[in-house]
C-alpha cells in the first residue's frame, strides 16, 4: 500500500480512471454486439438505425481514448459493408 501522499492520490486517481475506462469499453462492446445481433436477424431498417448508433459510439470511444482511430475506422468499414450487403 502507498505511504506518500502523492502515491495515495495516484492510487485514488487510478481507481477512478479504471472505472471510467471500463465503462467506456463496456458501452462500446455492447453497441457492437447489438449491431451484430441485429444484422444476424436480417432486418435491414433496424440494422441501419443500429449502425448509426454504433458509429456514434465508436466516435465517442475515439474521443475518450478507448479506441484508436484506425481501429474504429476498420470496424465502421466492415460493419457498414455487412449492413449494405443485407437484402
Amino acid at each position: 500500500m502507498a505511504n506518500h501522499f502523492s502515491a495515495l492520490k495516484r492510487a485514488r486517481q487510478t481507481t477512478k480512471r479504471t472505472a471510467t475506462n471500463r465503462a467506456n469499453t463496456s458501452r462500446l462492446r455492447t453497441a457492437l454486439r447489438t449491431l451484430r445481433e441485429t444484422i444476424e436477424k436480417g432486418d435491414k431498417a433496424a440494422a441501419e438505425k443500429t449502425y448509426r448508433e454504433t458509429v456514434s459510439a465508436l466516435d465517442k470511444a475515439i474521443q475518450k481514448g478507448t479506441l484508436h482511430g484506425n481501429t474504429a475506422a476498420r470496424y465502421k468499414s466492415r460493419l457498414g459493408a455487412r449492413v449494405n450487403a443485407m437484402k
